[in-house]
């Protein structure tokens, strides 16, 4: 039987590395040993291995299950690596290998003629490859840390192949310094353009875990090395890949109190003390000390797949729900984010401040801004119809179309859940809560109404946006506290002529009211959008004023200090009205068409005064 086993663990090498270790485990560590049951001096009953003549006794039936294993196992068709598939996929003609190896298993032929065939590959076939790559020769690259070392593959300004690389991460393994080495390689100066680092996880939760370390370690190295918020990867990972973040410790707390109160579906507080040996609660009920979030990562290895999903699950959601908060509140930090168009232009510049000491310069520009519109195609709309709980709506009002679908709950202030919903437009997008749209006027449609709607939206939307913004660059810290507190992102841009521009975005208000009648003239669009985003009140002459109200849960742009007599012109113009509480009110609409309702207003209502809105 063991010259059976050793000629198939023989054929499994040729096939693949997996079935000979698997083979090579069961034959030499399957429990074969009989063992007979003795009482000892003190009537303990218990067992013993069966030794004759000094050697150890085999049990028949524990070997001819191990015989019978290894017969199955060997029976099953050999699974390559995700290296071999990926190359057998796709080819040689496509893939660009640089790992060292000297042999590998390609593919031979198509259809049902294709045969699997050992190749040989010389000493020098990595640095073939790394060329192939870099001369776009092949569009697809693999490597590994044995074939990485001492190369760079990212998108270099004198290589011929400067296509955008997508860099997946797969098996990052124990050490976060080796993967952070390998995703330097396709990430230096001298780029076109940074890669999109995906990081690649089975349905194993606690995997993120490893995922999670290489984000955080981007995130020091960057705060280390640059002296700034910067991630080291330049942003490239997504704010929930950092499973050690503040929102992640403040969502990992949010778990235990839920844990506590018995809201977690499928897991109860003592099944997880009893699967995780932390303990969360003392004689006055939830501690005050908490398992940090290192540890609860670390305890989540070694639960079973089922309840790592269930509690991972849990702790993703409440994890969504802190970072969407945040940014909808305007308060999450992005650090240096760069901005990216279709072009930048300076159009004005001024100093706004000179250090007495050294000279040195603050400025105020005015940046031409140009962005290509990049709408949703109508297919790419009715892909979400995949869920099936998207919805697709036409406004009865409007006209507009829109595809609901399910979005993150958020966990308000009081502890209740409330549920949302997302809008998807032909230009954007919109989380809203579930319980206003009863209130609104969009209507369930068919696909025929849905496209029709949709389609005329496209046609409308124009190839190029244009926009203007305000940057204030050079010397921030001696002006910082007269900048606007309630936006303190700096930003990075490049424009067109080659100027690299560093500083904080400002809003037109502040400029105006900064520099007074030297300020840029708001357009009607400008207007717009900043009352909406609930950063101005604009006084018009004759008593008007243009401000955000909520209505409902809902914000709009709303115009008081009308009169009965310029009420109908207004409606005219396509302000529309609502009485609310028996007081007739009027509102422009928020979106698009509103702006040159907007513009109409200001045109024969000029404005007064511009004020930063308060609370």
């Amino acid at each position: 039987m063991n010259q059976h086993i050793n000629d198939m663990k023989r054929r499994a090498l040729h096939n693949a590395d997996a079935a000979y270790y698997v083979l090579d485990y069961l034959a030499h560590s399957f429990p074969v040993q009989l063992y007979e049951p003795f009482t000892d001096s003190e009537g303990n009953l218990s067992s013993r291995p069966v030794m004759r003549d000094g050697q150890p006794v085999e049990c028949r039936e524990a070997a001819r299950r191990r015989d019978a294993l290894i017969e199955k196992l060997a029976s099953l068709p050999p699974v390559p690596g995700a290296l071999d598939q990926i190359v057998q996929r796709f080819g040689t003609d496509l893939v660009a290998e640089v790992t060292g190896r000297s042999r590998r298993i390609v593919r031979k032929g198509d259809g049902p003629s294709a045969r699997l065939v050992v190749e040989n590959r010389a000493g020098s076939a990595n640095l073939a490859e790394t060329a192939a790559f870099m001369d776009d020769q092949k569009r697809i690259l693999i490597f590994s840390d044995a074939g990485g070392t001492g190369r760079s593959y990212h998108a270099d300004l004198g290589a011929k192949n400067q296509r955008l690389r997508v860099h997946y991460l797969l098996e990052p393994g124990w050490k976060a310094d080796a993967a952070i080495q390998g995703l330097g390689r396709t990430n230096r100066t001298n780029q076109a353009q940074p890669p999109l680092f995906r990081p690649v996880a089975t349905d194993v939760k606690a995997e993120k875990r490893f995922l999670s370390t290489i984000a955080r370690r981007l995130d020091t190295l960057g705060a280390i090395t640059r002296g700034q918020r910067q991630t080291g990867g330049q942003g490239l990972f997504r704010p929930e890949d950092n499973l050690e973040s503040p929102y992640a410790r403040d969502a990992l707390r949010q778990l235990y109190r839920r844990l506590y109160r018995g809201d977690v579906a499928g897991c109860s507080l003592e099944a997880f003390e009893d699967a995780t040996g932390l303990s969360l609660t003392d004689g006055n009920g939830l501690k005050d000390d908490l398992p940090p979030i290192t540890t609860f990562l670390n305890r989540l290895l070694a639960l079973t797949i089922d309840m790592q999903a269930v509690l991972f699950s849990a702790f993703e959601e409440l994890l969504d729900q802190r970072i969407e908060g945040a940014i909808a509140a305007g308060v999450y930090d992005l650090g240096l984010e760069t901005l990216r168009a279709e072009s930048f232009r300076v159009t004005d510049a001024r100093v706004i401040y000179t250090h007495p000491g050294s000279g040195a310069e603050t400025q105020l520009l005015t940046i031409a801004e140009k962005r290509r519109n990049m709408p949703t195609s109508l297919a790419d709309a009715l892909d979400w119809l995949d869920d099936p709980k998207a919805r697709l709506l036409v406004n009865s009002r409007s006209g507009r179309a829109a595809v609901q679908v399910p979005a993150t709950s958020l966990m308000l202030d009081d502890g209740t859940i409330e549920p949302r919903l997302r809008l998807i437009r032909p230009t954007e997008a919109s989380t809203v809560p579930a319980k206003i749209m009863d209130d609104t006027h969009w209507l369930e449609a068919d696909r025929v109404a849905f496209a029709a709607a949709w389609t005329t939206e496209l046609a409308a939307v124009p190839e190029f946006s244009e926009s203007t913004m305000h940057i204030v660059a050079g010397l921030l810290l001696p002006i910082w506290k007269q900048l606007p507190q309630d936006e303190t992102r700096v930003y990075r841009l490049q424009t067109d002529d080659g100027q690299r521009i560093i500083g904080r975005r400002v809003s037109p208000a502040w400029v105006a009211a900064t520099l007074a009648a030297d300020a840029p003239k708001l357009t009607a669009a400008e207007v717009h959008a900043l009352v909406l985003e609930g950063k101005i009140v604009v006084r018009l002459i004759e008593g008007l004023e243009l401000h955000r109200s909520r209505v409902m849960g809902v914000n709009r742009i709303e115009l008081s200090g009308f009169t009965e007599t310029q009420k109908d012109r207004l409606k005219a113009d396509g302000f529309f009205s609502e009485i609310i509480a028996w007081k007739l009110r009027l509102f422009c609409p928020t979106d698009l068409s509103g702006v040159p309702i907007c513009g109409s207003l200001l045109a024969r209502f000029p404005i007064l005064a511009l004020e930063p809105r308060h609370g």
